[in-house]
C-alpha cells in the first residue's frame, strides 16, 4: 500500500505533519479528514531503484527532504524502544505503529510507515527491513531475520541496540579527538597563505627601495612570497585537483588496497586505526553469532564492517580456510594482520564454547585501547602543531628582521 507525507491543520488550527497510508491520494485525505485533520499538501513516499526513499515533494524543491539524515544515535533509540515494545508483548504492526508516533525524524517516519505497511500485508519484518539498506544493514537484518526465527525478537533488538549505541560511541570518540587538531591544521594553513601572500609583500617592499643585498634566508621568504601572492588560485586549484585524482584513485579496488595498507603502517596513527578496525571486528562478531547467525554468513557480514581491504581480504582468506574445516583462530594467525592476543583469546573462547563472550571482552579492550592512544594522539599533535606554526613564524620574522639589522648597521 502507499504511504504519503502530509501537511495539513487541526481542529485548533494548529500545522500538523506525519505519514498515513492509503490506496490513493483521495483516500488519504478522506482519512485525514476523518482523524479531524485538513490536509494542505499530500506527496506520495516511493523506493526509487537503489532502495532508498524518495518522495515527490523534492520535485517540488523541497531541498530539506535530501539533508534529513538517520544517526546512527537514531537507529540505536529506534531499535531500543521497538525491543520495549516487543518485550512488552505486542503486536508488531502495533509496536510499529506506536514507533511511528514517537519518533521525530521525518525520513525516519516514512521509513518505518513502510515498514510496517510491508508487515502488514504479510512480510517479516527482516525483509520489510532490508528494502532500505541505506538505514538497516546487513548486520541488522540478519540479526532481525534470526531473532524472528527464534522467537527471541525483543532480545536480538536489545544486542542491536547495545552494538549500536557502542559503534556510535567509538565513532563519536574518534572524530571528536581528530577534529581539534584538523580544525587547528586548517586554520594554520590559512594564516600562513594570508601571511605570505598579503602581510610579508608590504613589509618588504622597504627591501626593493635600499637595493641592498639580502641574506639568503630572507631571499628564500621573498620568492615563496611572490609565488605565493601571484599565484594562490594555482595553489588552490592544484590542492582540489590532488584532492580529486586522488580520491577517484582511492575508488579503484587497486588503489583501495594500497591506501588501506599505507595507513596501517604509519607510525602510531597507523595503530590506532588497526584498533579500531579489530574493535569492530570483534564486536560485529560477538553480536551476530550471539544472535544465532552461522558462523561463516557471520564473516561475511564481518568483512565489511572493518572498513580496511588488507583486513578484509584476511577475513575472507580465513572464511575460505574455516569453510575447509580449520578453526577462527588459525587462519587468522597466519594472516599476520590480527595481534596475538585477539588471536589467543578466540582460540581460548573456540575450545570453551564462549566465543562470543570472549570476542565482546576484546572488543571492551579495543574500545579502552582506542580512547586512550585517540587521546594521547591528540595531546602529541596538540603540541606539534603549536611548534611548527612557531618555527615557521619564527622564519618569517627572522627572514624580516635580518636585513633590517644590516640596514641599521650600515647608517650607523
Amino acid at each position: 500500500m502507499p504511504v504519503y507525507a502530509y501537511k495539513g491543520l487541526n481542529d485548533s488550527g494548529r500545522n500538523v505533519s506525519g505519514i498515513v497510508d492509503a490506496d490513493t491520494p483521495k483516500t488519504a485525505r478522506q482519512k485525514l479528514r476523518g482523524q479531524g485533520i485538513f490536509p494542505t499538501g499530500i506527496t506520495e513516499e516511493r523506493q526509487s531503484e537503489t532502495g532508498k526513499t524518495v518522495s515527490t515533494a523534492t520535485s517540488r524543491g523541497d531541498v530539506g527532504a535530501y539533508f534529513d539524515r538517520i544517526t546512527p544515535q537514531d537507529l540505536a533509540l529506534m531499535t531500543r524502544q521497538l525491543a520495549t515494545l516487543v518485550g512488552a508483548g505486542l503486536p508488531l504492526v502495533d509496536c510499529l505503529g506506536a514507533l511511528i508516533e514517537q519518533v521525530e525524524n521525518g525520513r525516519q517516519k516514512r521509513i518505518l510507515s513502510q515498514v510496517r505497511e510491508h508487515v502488514v500485508e504479510g512480510g517479516n519484518l527482516a525483509d520489510a527491513m532490508r528494502m532500505h539498506p541505506q538505514v538497516f544493514g546487513d548486520l541488522y537484518v540478519n540479526m532481525v531475520r534470526a531473532g524472528e526465527a527464534s522467537g527471541a525478537l525483543d532480545i536480538v533488538l536489545v544486542r542491536l541496540a547495545d552494538y549500536t549505541e557502542r559503534a556510535a560511541a567509538l565513532r563519536s570518540k574518534v572524530r571528536s579527538a581528530m577534529t581539534y587538531p584538523l580544525v587547528m591544521g586548517l586554520l594554520s594553513l590559512g594564516i600562513l597563505l594570508f601571511l605570505l601572500s598579503y602581510v610579508v609583500p608590504k613589509v618588504t617592499k622597504i627591501f626593493e627601495e635600499t637595493q641592498q643585498e639580502l641574506p639568503g634566508i630572507t631571499v628564500v621568504l621573498l620568492s615563496i612570497s611572490d609565488f605565493t601572492a601571484q599565484y594562490w588560485w594555482l595553489i588552490i586549484i592544484g590542492g582540489l585537483v590532488f584532492f580529486i585524482a586522488a580520491r577517484a584513485w582511492v575508488g579503484t579496488p587497486k588503489g583501495r588496497l594500497r591506501f588501506d595498507d599505507w595507513k596501517l603502517k604509519i607510525p602510531y596513527f597507523g595503530k590506532v586505526v588497526k584498533k579500531v578496525a579489530l574493535a569492530r571486528f570483534a564486536r560485529t562478531l560477538s553480536t551476530l553469532l550471539d544472535g544465532g547467525i552461522p558462523l561463516l554468513q557471520s564473516l561475511d557480514i564481518v568483512k565489511h564492517v572493518v572498513s580496511n581491504s588488507v583486513l578484509m581480504n584476511a577475513i575472507e582468506s580465513g572464511r575460505d580456510s574455516i569453510r575447509e574445516g580449520q578453526s577462527v583462530a588459525e587462519p587468522l594467525r597466519k594472516s599476520g594482520h590480527f595481534p596475538p592476543l585477539l588471536v589467543h583469546m578466540i582460540a581460548v573462547g573456540e575450545r570453551s564454547g564462549e566465543l562470543e563472550q570472549m570476542l565482546s571482552r576484546a572488543a571492551d579492550a579495543y574500545d579502552n585501547e582506542v580512547e586512550a592512544s585517540v587521546n594521547a594522539l591528540t595531546s602529541i599533535m596538540e603540541p606539534l602543531l603549536v611548534v611548527f606554526m612557531g618555527g615557521l613564524v619564527a622564519f618569517i620574522v627572522i627572514a624580516i628582521l635580518l636585513p633590517i639589522f644590516e640596514l641599521n648597521q650600515i647608517v650607523g
